[in-house]
């Protein structure tokens, strides 16, 4: 059904813009893909997020790690069910360990500064990570992802380490943890991705 409408209006687009060739309507469809299909999405992962009894939590730990995901990139699925099933896990894996687990200081410490120390390489190696659909290819703009990416792990786990919040401090470690594994080239093994800068720079 998603596809049906994302194909319509990229053929509405390009009988409004005919200098729109093959491949530019490509990356729109895809585009629209992304943006109509989060809307599903998000209201199945909420929904998974009640019955888990922790809704609030995984709304709180979608806008907790939208500005690293926005910057970092990531892996996308290629299926909506694959799609809906990583966002369910995406943040309301972090929800759940954050109400449920209880780290103790030292062990809260030590794995934030695994985490930064893991984030800082897989994003220097990967960072911005792009999609073969959308690639990010101007050095400029993935340079500034890139520092954008490093800062804003920074500030989300030194924040992680100074509130006393154990349960807002738990959303912050696993779901930048778990978003930082998404741009890792293992994760996109695994999903069958490609990144796309490495894919049209060859």
């Amino acid at each position: 059904m998603i596809d049906k409408i994302c194909l319509y209006l990229t053929n509405k687009i390009r009988k409004e813009m005919p200098e729109i060739d093959n491949e530019r309507a490509e990356i729109i469809n895809y585009g629209l893909q992304n943006i109509i299909g989060e809307i599903p999405k998000i209201f199945i992962m909420l929904g998974i997020a009640y019955l888990l009894g922790v809704f609030k939590l995984a709304l709180i730990s979608f806008f907790i790690m939208l500005p690293y995901r926005t910057f970092s990139g990531g892996f996308h699925l290629k299926t909506h069910i694959g799609c809906i099933i990583a966002t369910s896990i995406m943040y309301c894996l972090p929800a759940f360990l954050g109400k449920y687990l209880i780290l103790e200081k030292p062990i809260k410490l030590i794995l934030i500064l695994a985490s930064w120390i893991f984030g800082i390489i897989m994003i220097k190696l990967y960072a911005p990570a792009d999609t073969e659909n959308v690639p990010i290819l101007r050095k400029k703009e993935r340079k500034q992802k890139q520092i954008l990416s490093y800062i804003t792990l920074t500030i989300a786990l030194g924040i992680a380490a100074i509130i006393n919040n154990n349960v807002m401090a738990n959303i912050i470690i696993f779901g930048y943890l778990i978003q930082t594994c998404s741009i890792t080239r293992f994760a996109y093994k695994i999903t069958n991705n490609k990144y796309g800068y490495e894919v049209y720079n060859t």
